[in-house]
């Protein structure tokens, strides 16, 4: 494998459209009432950038922290990683999350300030404080002697992050105001955010708990852990429905329901799932299925 190639496996393409699917959401749910705003369209990018490069941050992040503690080893399972694989040194891996920090926090400045302007100054401060906790908590999951992925809190910091400040924080960047209603769908895409995380840690669930790493599925158990997951799914469903009557969506709009049968599919292979390296295939069914959830809710909240 090339160092090119090396690079784009490790930032990891396919964990970016669930990476945006809060802020899609929270536009949407900002746009009946802040549509108007002339810079509706700059903030939903520059949001989606920003988020863009702290997916890839973390992505490297995990690289380099799995790599150096070596969690990566022969009994992982899953894609090459390029630090455990020696294709990027540990160095390299820690330039290349320097580069997409900078970038990171430039892109959030940017926003910020399109945003708010010069007239909110403490919101400003309060919005840069938040990138820059994004940017801290996208490292510190695998990076550190405190990193939060080692102590079973990484669900709680993935629903804080995709799920309550993608969705709540995009909403309030176009306005300065939220609804209090659109806590649920931020809950319900922290949910789904958390489900692939879960299936990634029920797959790695044994080589996890060789090497001391003990993520919620390895404290808890494959068994409950499973249960867990049910739970967390069918949940994100529910609170979409209840913000689609608040939101008085009129009944055919409720075809992003169908979206979920996949899901519904994927709750089925997971309960009869005896072999982990199995469920590797599934963390690309749940974060594409969220992706499309949140784009069809979107719409149909939009039109």
């Amino acid at each position: 494998m090339t160092k090119t190639k090396a690079w784009i496996q490790a930032a990891r393409l396919r964990t970016l459209p669930l990476s945006v699917s809060g802020i899609i959401v929270g536009s949407a749910c900002a746009y009946p009432f802040f549509h108007a705003n002339p810079n509706f369209i700059v903030i939903f990018s520059l949001a989606i950038l920003t988020t863009l490069l702290l997916q890839v941050l973390s992505n490297f992040a995990n690289d380099y922290g799995d790599g150096v503690k070596g969690t990566d080893n022969e009994n992982r399972i899953g894609p090459q990683r390029a630090v455990q694989s020696g294709i990027l040194t540990a160095e390299q891996m820690k330039k290349g999350m320097v580069v997409t920090a900078v970038f990171s926090l430039i892109s959030a400045l940017l926003l910020i300030y399109i945003s708010f302007g010069q007239e909110n100054f403490f919101t400003s401060i309060f919005f840069f404080v938040l990138g820059i906790s994004c940017v801290v908590a996208a490292i510190k999951y695998t990076v550190g002697k405190g990193a939060y992925g080692y102590r079973g809190l990484g669900d709680l910091f993935v629903f804080i992050f995709f799920g309550l400040v993608s969705v709540l924080g995009s909403f309030y960047l176009y306005g300065q105001w939220f609804d209090l209603w659109v806590i649920l769908p931020a809950v319900a895409i922290g949910n789904l955010s958390i489900a692939v995380l879960n299936i990634n840690n029920m797959r790695d669930l044994d080589a996890d708990k060789l090497v001391g790493k003990n993520t919620l599925a390895v404290k808890l158990g494959r068994e409950a852990a499973k249960q867990y997951h049910y739970s967390i799914v069918l949940f994100a469903l529910l609170a979409l429905i209840v913000y689609g009557v608040y939101a008085n969506m009129v009944w055919y709009k409720f075809f992003f329901i169908v979206a979920y049968i996949p899901l519904l599919k994927h709750l089925l292979f997971v309960r009869n799932n005896t072999v982990p390296r199995e469920l590797d295939t599934q963390m690309k069914v749940v974060a594409m299925t969220t992706f499309l959830i949140s784009v069809l809710f979107s719409l149909a909240l939009i039109f």
